[in-house]
């Protein structure tokens, strides 16, 4: 009972590895993304464009905005970065540890080539995964500061619209 249980459990944890090293690989894609999309807007910001001033762009398009409906919508456009931020490591440990089943089988019977080929999909797939965390916790952190700002910009502006 117990053999073929953890045989299910084995064969069942190995159909996730090609999902999860994909969306490592959509995940690190999307952390470049949004690291252009931040150095561009840092640029637009710098040079006093008002497209890098989102939040100050939107309410003059649409005065009738509220505070808390302006604090909404930033949240919103750093809901992905934050995910990603919280779900790139955690992929990152699944990831390592599905290879590592073949690879302690493949040890046991004496097969070092399928040992190192397991360990470098590991190694590699947690350092995908933590370098996309580490960008996109970045971006979202700077992004955070750039909306604080501009909310505060807001404030002095027009007290009586908040």
């Amino acid at each position: 009972m117990i053999t073929s249980l953890d045989t299910t459990m084995y064969q069942m944890g190995q159909i996730f590895l090609a999902p999860v090293l994909l969306t490592i690989l959509l995940l690190f894609a999307y952390a470049f993304y949004a690291l252009g999309a931040l150095l561009w807007q840092g640029w637009q910001r710098r040079t006093g464009s008002m497209a890098g001033f989102e939040l100050i762009e939107l309410w003059e398009s649409q005065p009738q905005l509220s505070r808390g409906e302006l604090e909404l919508i930033a949240i919103q456009r750093l809901d992905i970065a934050r995910i990603v931020t919280r779900v790139a490591p955690m992929l990152g440990l699944v990831a390592t540890m599905i290879p590592l089943g073949p690879a302690l089988r493949a040890l046991g019977n004496g097969q070092l080539a399928d040992v190192s080929q397991a360990l470098a999909i590991a190694f590699s797939a947690v350092i995908l995964a933590l370098v996309a965390a580490s960008i996109t916790y970045t971006v979202l952190n700077l992004r955070r500061r750039w909306y604080a700002r501009d909310l505060a910009e807001l404030s002095k502006r027009c007290l009586e619209a908040f």
